[in-house]
């Protein structure tokens, strides 16, 4: 046991004896947030200019007025002409520029509607409609005359050879 005492007192006087021990480092608080705050602000990332839209769809250089006077022009009936509502749509895509017109010859109510698309797919899908209600039932028939950014659709009864006079006629 004396062995064992001998060995710690002669430990705490080697203690004793060394350098103390460096002091605990001091740390500013708030100097480490203040660096953790501009570290976190330096790593957001900075707006820049967003690079500029892509131009719009080009519109038609045609215009409904255009097409109702080449009509006109041509001796063939395109009476009291006016945008195209909701409604004048009925269950064709509402897509496009369209304008309602009158044919007198066929009676009240009857004639065409005149769209113009500058974007063909939309042009192609109204086409597409009148020809598919044109199959499905004979009373449904319209003629669906396209040129270029131009689609008329017009009332089944007029005869075929008044519609390529139309057709002919669009600008």
């Amino acid at each position: 046991m004396m062995k064992i005492i001998v060995i710690f007192v002669f430990t705490l006087l080697l203690a004793a004896c060394a350098p103390a021990a460096p002091a605990a480092p001091t740390v500013d608080i708030g100097a480490i947030q203040t660096s953790a705050v501009q570290t976190a602000i330096a790593a957001i990332p900075t707006a820049t200019a967003l690079p500029p839209s892509p131009s719009p769809i080009p519109t038609s250089s045609v215009k409904p007025e255009t097409v109702i006077s080449a009509f006109k022009a041509a001796g063939l009936e395109a009476e009291n002409a006016r945008p195209m509502t909701k409604k004048d749509y009925g269950l064709a895509p509402f897509v496009c520029q369209g304008t309602r017109f009158f044919i007198p010859s066929l009676g009240p109510d009857n004639g065409g509607r005149l769209f113009i698309c500058s974007d063909h797919a939309e042009r192609d899908a109204l086409k597409d409609y009148y020809v598919s209600m044109g199959k499905k039932s004979a009373a449904l028939f319209s003629w669906a005359l396209v040129k270029g950014d131009v689609i008329v659709q017009i009332n089944g009864n007029l005869s075929e050879e008044d519609s390529k006079k139309y057709e002919a006629a669009i600008p």
